[in-house]
């Protein structure tokens, strides 16, 4: 018997919140706020039109809904079975096709559809799982030979913890405290070698920054906390 990849306390406190996912003012503002440079920053390099995606780790599915709004067939999986409904509830009432939902892990979707999808996207999932270096394999086994796979994560380092756990949880309390675990976050160094041992070639990071005066997040070079790393798998 293979043993989940996920943390039921993780699940649970994501599943408590599922009903506010679609809140832009709710605890989950930073996602709404952060997914238009997500978005274009995928696109930009998968040319997410007619592409098969699947989103792993999609919660309440605000990605997944707007990559196929840019015309992508998409997949999103979570095993956060309320967090799922709330998706597609969304998907229903706001009319957006080819976009499906299903409660399953990533490792298991591997084993039933390898190579099947042209670009897997894991944002902000990998430093909520015990075994990240796994998902990254089962990402790498479902994406097709040259399909790309995009991840985003948080740093691990002595800015991060400062900003993204004390600064965002504690002081401007963006984030429902508890929501990250320091000793998760996982250095770019790090994930990039996982994906090198998956097969898949790291192709280029970029860091995301929020500036608290102006309130808005930008995309940028400096990987110190958030950051975004896009992989080709060896074709």
């Amino acid at each position: 018997m293979t043993t989940l990849n996920a943390d039921p306390q993780e699940l649970a406190k994501f599943s408590e919140l599922a009903h506010r996912w679609w809140d832009p003012e709710s605890e989950f503002r930073p996602l709404h706020e952060i997914n238009p440079l997500r978005l274009d920053w995928i696109d930009q390099q998968a040319r997410l039109a007619g592409k098969r995606v699947v989103d792993i780790g999609c919660g309440g599915g605000i990605l997944s809904d707007s990559m196929a709004r840019r015309g992508a067939n998409v997949l999103g999986i979570d095993l956060a079975g309320k967090a799922l409904k709330v998706a597609q509830l969304h998907a229903m009432e706001a009319g957006t096709g080819n976009v499906e939902y299903r409660e399953i892990a990533a490792e298991a979707l591997a084993a039933e559809m390898p190579a099947q999808f042209d670009v897997v996207t894991c944002m902000e999932m990998l430093e909520h799982v015990p075994e990240p270096a796994s998902v990254v394999r089962a990402c790498s086994t479902l994406v097709k030979p040259g399909g790309w796979v995009f991840y985003s994560t948080i740093n691990r380092n002595a800015k991060a913890f400062l900003l993204a756990i004390v600064g965002a949880e504690y002081v401007l309390r963006m984030l429902p405290r508890g929501t990250h675990e320091y000793a998760r976050f996982i250095r770019p160094s790090e994930l990039a070698q996982y994906c090198r041992d998956a097969g898949l070639e790291p192709q280029t990071t970029r860091g995301m920054e929020y500036n608290p005066l102006t309130q808005r997040y930008t995309l940028s070079s400096d990987t110190g906390v958030n950051y975004l790393l896009a992989c080709r798998k060896d074709a």
